[in-house]
């Protein structure tokens, strides 16, 4: 089972960056850094290779990496990926956390 889960559009997003900056055998990596309003912050970012402690899944044509200290904040985390009309870009559902800040870019556990 996957610590995080990609939907197919974020996916899709995430194939198509890579492919743009000819990144193909890059991993999508999701870590949990301290920071933001509610005092933890989600980073995405790409990663040419997995640590020894990563935990990794393949979804949709897509790597996907988080260290083990992150795995412990985003277990049965869901990453979506949405363009619309007002707002644009990727959507991090995470049952762990007990709050969140207003914009969505920090949480608490």
């Amino acid at each position: 089972m996957s610590i995080v889960t990609l939907t197919e559009s974020a996916a899709a997003k995430v194939r198509e960056l890579l492919a743009r900056d000819g990144h193909e055998s890059h991993a999508l990596r999701l870590v949990v850094a301290g920071g933001g309003c509610s005092g933890l912050r989600y980073q995405l970012k790409f990663d040419e290779q997995a640590g020894e402690l990563d935990h990794e899944s393949h979804q949709f044509g897509v790597r996907v990496l988080v260290d083990a200290a992150s795995a412990e904040h985003v277990a049965g985390t869901s990453i979506d990926y949405r363009d619309e009309l007002d707002q644009a870009g990727f959507r991090i559902q995470n049952p762990s956390a007990t709050a969140t800040c207003g914009c969505g870019e920090s949480f608490s556990v």
